[in-house]
């Protein structure tokens, strides 16, 4: 049994802060080979990253959601693509905790565990003595270069004949990796295909998906822990919103280092300060980080305030959960947009930061659940007094 005292709120953003000049260092490098560097996991092990959300029991330091938002703007703040893939690491590896405990006990005996994984049901699952054979591949894999886990979704047949799907959890050892992942933005994830054949998952590693959207876990000794009474949903938002925050402001950064003495093309302005439209543009630009603070924070003491007290979740604390992310995402795009539109013409040279977090932010806004519009919508139709339309609620 672990009791070592675990580092406090400050201590882990203090980490993380002094982790933004390294990841900002790597970041071109993360972005042209599609991978993180390995000094940037090191680093990241060091700081104490992998353990936020993992059991005491275990040596982790089952970190509240505001600790999780805080920690995450700062990797953001340094590189949108690791801000990414922590968070991709946090609610995976949340998903572990709902597992019987014998399974963790095989999980966690790696020391700094990394667990990727999706909501996507892209592949079947036949039942063999003992457990499934799962055939397959999974898309968007957050992370799966470096992780020792995946969390997989596959279908299955119930006693009915009807399919219906299961959650495994697979060794990256027993996958295969299809190097697929050319894309525009977050490149640095390195988010991969990730293929099953024939691979045997025992009956204790899988579990009905719908018992962790109900949050009805296998495990006994996680039942008093804090973070594991939120609904995967609103957890999944308290975890991503953090680097959603910190990329706002990391287009902020580079904006504001390069604002002085830079000249408007074909203009009289010598330094863009003195301009009315830049005036304009930084105004606008931080009421929005600000106001996507705002609705970050709101989803994290949500979050907290309800696990704290055992209160339940009604319809419309989910909703909030949700659109707390929706609306942090819309603020931090217009911030970014209006900075990088700002920057001016040398802003599209790699060279110059807020590109790169430009096509982040807009890389990580296209996923399903993160898009604003499709987020207002399940708020919207809640505070109509209809169904929410998703089961990820």
């Amino acid at each position: 049994m672990v009791t070592l005292q675990p580092p406090t709120h400050d201590e882990l953003v203090d980490r993380a802060t002094k982790l933004v000049p390294l990841l900002r260092d790597h970041a071109q490098w993360t972005d042209e080979n599609r991978r993180l560097h390995e000094e940037t996991i090191e680093a990241l092990a060091a700081a104490g990253v992998f353990k936020m959300r993992i059991p005491a029991r275990y040596g982790g330091y089952e970190c509240d959601t505001r600790t999780v938002v805080d920690v995450a703007a700062e990797l953001g703040r340094g590189d949108g693509a690791v801000g990414w893939i922590a968070s991709v690491w946090w609610i995976p590896g949340w998903m572990v905790g709902m597992f019987p405990d014998a399974v963790q006990d095989e999980v966690y005996t790696t020391e700094n565990v990394r667990v990727c994984g999706t909501l996507s049901p892209t592949a079947m699952a036949a039942k063999a003595p003992g457990g499934y054979v799962v055939n397959g591949q999974w898309g968007f894999i957050s992370g799966a270069l470096h992780s020792h886990w995946q969390v997989a979704i596959a279908v299955t047949p119930n006693a009915s004949g009807e399919m219906e799907p299961i959650v495994a959890l697979i060794p990256m050892a027993d996958l295969g990796i299809v190097d697929d992942w050319n894309t525009t933005g977050l490149r640095g994830s390195g988010s991969v295909t990730t293929v099953a054949e024939d691979v045997f998952v025992p009956a204790e590693r899988t579990l009905p998906l719908m018992a962790l959207l109900t949050n009805q876990s296998a495990s006994v000794l996680n039942a008093d822990i804090d973070m594991y009474r939120a609904p995967l949903a609103a957890l999944a938002s308290a975890c991503s919103v953090g680097n959603v925050l910190g990329m706002a402001r990391a287009a902020w950064d580079c904006f504001q280092d390069r604002m002085p003495g830079r000249k408007i093309t074909y203009t009289d302005y010598t330094d863009q300060r003195e301009a009315t439209m830049t005036h304009l543009q930084v105004a606008e630009a931080k009421v929005a980080i600000d106001e996507a603070a705002f609705h970050a924070y709101r989803v994290a003491d949500l979050v907290d305030a309800k696990v704290a007290d055992h209160s339940e979740w009604s319809t419309e604390d989910r909703a909030l959960a949700r659109i707390a992310m929706g609306a942090t995402c819309k603020r931090a795009l217009e911030a970014v947009d209006t900075l990088y539109v700002g920057s001016g013409g040398s802003a599209i040279f790699s060279s110059v930061p807020i590109q790169r977090t430009w096509r982040d932010l807009h890389a990580l806004t296209q996923h399903a659940l993160n898009t604003p519009h499709i987020l207002y919508e399940i708020y919207g139709r809640v505070l109509c007094g209809l169904a929410p339309n998703t089961q990820f609620f």
